[in-house]
């Protein structure tokens, strides 16, 4: 996925807007060399209009001979004879104006072009995304809305999706799809150099719906013993085969939660109604900013969403600082579905909770979304040229 790099936070949350969901932004050029260090994948990088044009141009020109897979699109306020010069000699490949938002997308896409050219359609290595839901909270559903976001990711088996239950002392995924596996995670404990897909694949339960999931261990006690570097090597092994990783966490900020937030494409927060919990997601909030994770690509679900409690979805956002991606409501079918074992997307997936929880598995494969029953709009359609607009179910 691209990535890109400016220090105004503004121009950055342009930017990202302008490249594919996933992509990763950063306020630094030490921060984005080392984000590349750890992603090889990576096929082409934008550099933002108040990164200084020294900086600008000798990363280009160091990324030219170690990295001449990845190409450079340059972003500046004025495009002059000199700004041109120096970054073709620097071997820039597309140099853009700032604030033109379709010329940033055609070049990135230029760039994939050429990376598939280079590499051939099959010559990188597979590389899914990772989905990580989270809370600061225990008790507000985010075992529940995980189980039912990476059902809706499957779309019924078109995508390969495996859900990792990072809960390593109390995780309850299996019990919720009632799956009973004879491997967790612990039993890939030690194998942090080893460790490859054959060997994961043995540890994985298949779900009936083409859900692939890696169990928390049965014990909490060897929660201590699953080190961040084991649960890095299972991330990114993962990445290589599905399509989707989505990992349910623990609602704590330990170290495996922070090394699975770090490799975090996209990150779901899950909010209620209630000021404990809000005041808990808005510290959150702030600490996923200063340590610089998924920047541009969060997604609040307020869930439990139920008007009568005296705090509305605007006075959230107002009090976050954040927009709603989707909110659900509190409904005793989704109680009743998961007690069944069957979450409510597969077994009401006309209700209004599957509908909101669609919407969002939409929104984080990239894919346009429209609103329930907005007049003019075909459903899973969005006018050119217009952000997604968020779901709102009400009871």
């Amino acid at each position: 996925m691209p990535a890109a790099v400016d220090p105004d936070t503004a121009t950055l949350t342009s930017l990202l807007s302008a490249l594919p969901s996933g992509s990763h932004g950063v306020d630094a050029t030490d921060r984005l060399l080392a984000w590349l260090g750890q992603h090889p994948e990576e096929y082409v990088v934008v550099l933002g209009p108040y990164l200084d044009l020294d900086d600008a141009v000798g990363l280009c020109e160091g990324l030219r001979t170690t990295r001449p897979t990845i190409s450079v699109v340059l972003v500046r306020h004025t495009l002059d004879t000199q700004v041109l010069t120096r970054a073709m000699k620097a071997g820039a490949r597309d140099v853009v104006a700032h604030g033109d938002i379709e010329a940033i997308g055609a070049a990135v896409s230029r760039a994939h072009q050429l990376y598939v050219a280079l590499r051939g359609p099959t010559g990188g290595a597979h590389t899914g995304r990772v989905v990580t839901v989270f809370s600061p909270k225990g008790g507000v559903g985010k075992t529940t809305m995980a189980v039912n976001l990476a059902l809706a990711l499957t779309q019924r088996g078109v995508r390969k999706v495996c859900l990792v239950d990072l809960d390593l002392a109390f995780g309850d995924v299996s019990i919720t799809l009632q799956l009973f596996p004879s491997h967790s995670i612990e039993h890939a404990i030690g194998s942090e150099d080893t460790l490859d897909h054959p060997m994961l694949e043995g540890l994985l339960t298949r779900h009936q719906d083409s859900l692939m999931v890696l169990a928390a261990p049965s014990h909490p006690d060897v929660r201590d013993r699953v080190s961040p570097a084991l649960i890095l090597r299972v991330l990114r092994t993962l990445k290589e085969t599905f399509d989707f990783v989505v990992v349910d966490t623990a609602p704590a900020f330990d170290e495996q939660t922070l090394t699975a937030l770090d490799e975090t494409d996209e990150c779901v927060v899950v909010a209620t109604l209630d000021v404990p919990t809000l005041k808990n997601v808005k510290v959150a909030l702030e600490t996923l900013e200063l340590l610089n994770i998924a920047r541009g690509h969060r997604h609040l679900l307020l869930n439990r969403a139920d008007d009568a409690v005296g705090i509305g979805a605007d006075k959230v956002e107002s009090i976050l600082g954040m927009g709603l991606a989707t909110q659900v409501a509190t409904s005793i079918d989704i109680a009743a579905a998961t007690n069944a074992g069957t979450p409510i997307v597969v077994g009401n997936p006309d209700h209004p909770s599957s509908i909101a929880i669609r919407g969002l598995a939409t929104l984080l494969a990239g894919e346009p979304v429209a609103p329930a029953g907005e007049p003019g709009e075909a459903p899973g359609q969005a006018e050119p040229g217009r952000a997604p607009r968020r779901f709102r179910i009400r009871r």
